[in-house]
């Protein structure tokens, strides 16, 4: 078993629809007989550039534990799917446990709206 990192941006207009769309992420890998240690919602965000006509995307990280016969199956799920616009999987060494910079950079803005108020 192999540590990944998956990154996928979920068409927008899916977004009120993601809490099913992960118990199914969930559900696949799951029956690939992988294990997801990392499960982040990175929220609506602003593209780089425009990708089909759309300027926001819905961002999800998971770090998933999986075999690596598994993963061009999951690759090809993710390509065919009509909700998610791109995905990225990358294999990483270790397993980190704790918040993304995203999240993190994301609490701290909250904690400054907080102090403010």
């Amino acid at each position: 078993m192999r540590y990944y990192e998956i990154i996928l941006l979920i068409h927008p207009d899916y977004s009120e629809k993601l809490p099913k769309k992960i118990e199914k992420f969930k559900n696949i890998i799951s029956d690939y007989k992988g294990k997801i240690h990392k499960l982040e919602d990175w929220g609506r965000r602003q593209l780089a550039y425009s990708i089909n006509k759309l300027h926001k995307a819905h961002y999800l990280l998971m770090n998933v534990e999986i075999d690596p016969k598994y993963i061009q199956e999951l690759s090809t799920t993710f390509r065919y799917s009509d909700f998610i616009i791109r995905n990225i999987i990358m294999n990483i060494k270790n397993l980190n446990q704790g918040v993304s910079s995203i999240m993190k950079a994301k609490e701290d803005k909250l904690e400054k709206i907080n102090v403010k108020s």
